[in-house]
């Protein structure tokens, strides 16, 4: 907010910033019903094919209900408060094992900190630039269950812990926030237990691990590591709100897999933090018509991205 008041006037601050309920309903909508008919497909015509593509669809989605908790932590996803806290909680962080207050403290402390030895976000973004082959092995990981595995196994381990130990969580609270995670899962369970019920009456009872814990450890790793690295991976280390922050150009099947709900535009969301993600196109634009865009990091797209952070490097 700090850094917005040098770019904007309190009366655009003000327009841009107003929350409605009415959006947030709609997005919680779009992103569920996508999951919905991501399913759907499946059923209707089951093949290899649609099978995968259900996995890539709910995986990205469940990267969208990231963001609409991302959004829920900075109290912008709905103008009513307590319709904020419960939807972002319940709907959007439990459903992916995550936990929305965790998340906020950890998450402010980073926007506070941007790209600053404070910042708890930096061990995201000092990995790069990097090689190519350091990158394709960070993308294996991810898409063969390795890295989702790893963060579950650590979630488990931390749950039975804090069945004996309410400190356990001290030391592993940062590491679980970062990834979206909360360190216990039992307060995620009935979700989990709710969605397989669910799955399990309209289909079959595998189809909670085919399309929901699949997508979960592999695809959601995937794009939400892409996500990390565009936002603040190979920017300055610096003060400087234009440049260590990426802003990045997503057409509407990047939108679709790699960048739901408008999180490409993450320089602007740093500028004014509670403007609602459905305008932060529209803080973009203003930007670019007072003339900053000169001076903004901006990517044309994933792919520029990836060659900043180190695709066309090859290993000494």
């Amino acid at each position: 907010m700090a850094a917005g008041k040098s770019y904007f006037t309190p009366e655009e601050i003000r327009h841009l910033a107003a929350r409605s309920d009415w959006m947030g309903v709609a997005l919680m909508i779009h992103c569920w019903g996508i999951i919905a008919g991501a399913i759907a497909l499946f059923a209707w015509a089951p093949s290899v094919l649609t099978f995968l593509l259900a996995v890539i669809l709910i995986g990205s989605r469940q990267l969208g209900l990231a963001i609409l908790m991302h959004d829920a932590a900075h109290n912008a996803l709905f103008a009513n408060r307590r319709l904020n806290e419960w939807v972002g909680q319940w709907l959007c962080a439990r459903p992916i094992l995550a936990d929305l207050p965790s998340y906020r403290t950890y998450h402010l402390t980073h926007h506070r900190f941007t790209q600053t030895e404070k910042d708890p976000d930096l061990k995201l973004s000092r990995p790069f630039p990097t090689t190519r082959a350091s990158l394709m092995r960070k993308a294996f990981r991810d898409l063969t269950g390795q890295t989702g595995v790893k963060q579950l196994a650590a979630q488990i381990r931390l749950s039975f812990q804090m069945a004996w130990d309410e400190d356990a969580i001290a030391a592993s609270k940062g590491e679980m926030a970062q990834a979206f995670k909360s360190a216990s899962l039992r307060p995620a369970l009935m979700i989990h237990i709710a969605i397989f019920a669910v799955l399990t009456v309209l289909g079959a009872w595998w189809w909670y691990f085919a399309f929901w814990l699949l997508p979960l450890l592999t695809w959601f790793q995937l794009v939400l590591r892409l996500r990390n690295i565009a936002e603040h991976g190979a920017t300055e280390a610096s003060g400087n709100p234009l440049q260590n922050v990426r802003t990045t150009r997503a057409g509407r099947l990047m939108g679709l897999l790699v960048a739901p709900y408008w999180v490409n535009y993450h320089l602007e969301h740093h500028l004014v933090m509670h403007v609602p993600c459905w305008n932060l196109p529209k803080l973009h634009a203003l930007m670019l018509e007072k003339g900053h865009g000169p001076k903004m990091r901006v990517a044309r797209d994933y792919w520029q991205v990836l060659g900043e952070v180190g695709w066309r490097r090859q290993a000494a």
